[in-house]
């Protein structure tokens, strides 16, 4: 079994990291955004846009304009999960922040062969592989620095990003609302 870490302990990189911060999403939903106040707001169909007092919002925005970059990949079925057309309404906010989200189809990402666990790779030095379980709970982060495991994810970002589709246009193309 790998060494986890609490998402917590790796908190830190998001403030550390010099140049790229980038996050491949796999999942079809997750735990947290169950619990988030904005879960309440999807479903009431309100708009999830930027938000300035959002720790998050308020990150990127402030490290984008020191010039670092914030960028994601998320996998989406066809059709989307309630969870995933939840990301693609609230990752607007995300966008208007800063951060670069595209979205893939499950498919194309099964046959570029793309890892199935979510992951942030920073700086494509280290490798932050989490652990999640059935019910979309993060369990731990397994924290890797080995040359070819990190490789491998830089390979996988390289072949996500050239496929995937900016989330405006994608979102256009698949309401968050259907």
């Amino acid at each position: 079994m790998p060494d986890l870490v609490r998402f917590e302990a790796m908190i830190h990189l998001f403030d550390d990291f010099e140049h790229t911060a980038w996050r491949l999403e796999t999942q079809r939903g997750y735990a947290t955004d169950l619990v988030s106040p904005n879960w309440v707001r999807f479903q009431r169909g309100e708009s999830l846009g930027y938000e300035e007092s959002s720790p998050w919002h308020a990150s990127v925005r402030e490290k984008s304009q020191a010039g670092k970059r914030f960028a994601r990949v998320r996998l989406v079925d066809s059709p989307p999960t309630e969870g995933q057309r939840f990301l693609l309404a609230s990752g607007l906010g995300n966008v208007e922040a800063g951060e670069d989200i595209r979205n893939l189809y499950r498919s194309d990402a099964e046959r570029l062969g793309l890892p199935d666990f979510d992951f942030w790779l920073f700086d494509s030095r280290i490798l932050a592989k989490f652990h999640i379980d059935e019910q979309g709970v993060t369990v731990g982060v397994e924290l890797i620095e080995e040359p070819a495991a990190v490789l491998r994810a830089c390979q996988a970002r390289d072949a996500a990003w050239h496929y995937a589709v900016p989330t405006r246009e994608f979102q256009a193309q698949v309401p968050s609302s259907a």
